[in-house]
């Protein structure tokens, strides 16, 4: 039994660095199209499909079975296209303060509309740059300045497609149980727009008082939920 971390926009695999050393069970942190072990892709042809694609060439290439499939923030419109590719090796889905907008809906819709414009100015050429200062603001809040720089320095472009493309969320349909963790302090993706996540999902839900990047800022805590998950 394994996990299968799925990181959000604007990251890679290494996001999960701190987070994976207190886990109780092997651990595979995905990079997704654009970075890190696929940075040859070219993120402006990437698509909500070909991020689903790499998760499970990965899973695949190391036969992981009864998986626990982590996805944190934009990840949650990856992970429903996961289950639909793979349906029979996932145990469990955690969801990590994860953007799960009305289906057939786009991400961009569903962040709050003083981010929205922030967003929008950051897409160019079908590729979403955040800038230090912007990210520093909704995604450290929570952490000592060692930690924020160290965090900061991980900041990868995006794929705007995760922003714009209609999401698919059918692979939701499935009857693999679920869990939110909700972030209690998390700035990026606010409050009222967890929730409106989370009554779409009807999860078991999990609340942790961080901000937005828990795996960094308070790994331990993060690590205990999802060793609980596991069993």
């Amino acid at each position: 039994m394994a996990f299968v971390l799925i990181h959000g926009a604007g990251f890679g695999a290494n996001c999960w660095d701190e987070l994976i050393p207190h886990l109780g069970a092997e651990a595979l942190a995905v990079d997704l199209p654009g970075r890190g072990s696929r940075a040859e892709t070219d993120l402006g042809t990437v698509t909500l499909t070909d991020c689903a694609d790499a998760v499970r060439e990965d899973i695949e290439a190391k036969d992981l079975r009864d998986v626990v499939l982590v996805g944190h923030s934009f990840a949650g419109v990856t992970v429903p296209r996961v289950l639909d590719l793979v349906p029979d090796r996932i145990r469990h889905v955690v969801l990590v303060s994860a953007v799960v907008p009305t289906d057939g809906s786009r991400v961009l819709d569903q962040i709050d509309p003083e981010v929205r414009e922030l967003v929008k100015q950051s897409i160019v050429d079908g590729i979403y740059h955040q800038s230090r200062e912007g990210a520093a603001a909704m995604l450290c809040d929570d952490m000592d300045e060692a930690t924020a720089a160290s965090t900061l320095d991980r900041l990868a472009d995006d794929s705007a497609a995760l922003l714009t493309e209609p999401v698919d969320l059918s692979g939701y349909r499935r009857e693999i149980p679920r869990t939110y963790v909700h972030l209690t302090r998390d700035r990026c993706y606010v409050e009222e727009l967890q929730q409106r996540s989370i009554a779409l999902l009807r999860p078991d839900v999990i609340d942790l008082d961080t901000g937005h990047m828990a795996m960094i800022s308070a790994p331990e805590k993060l690590a205990s939920v999802l060793n609980t998950v596991h069993g």
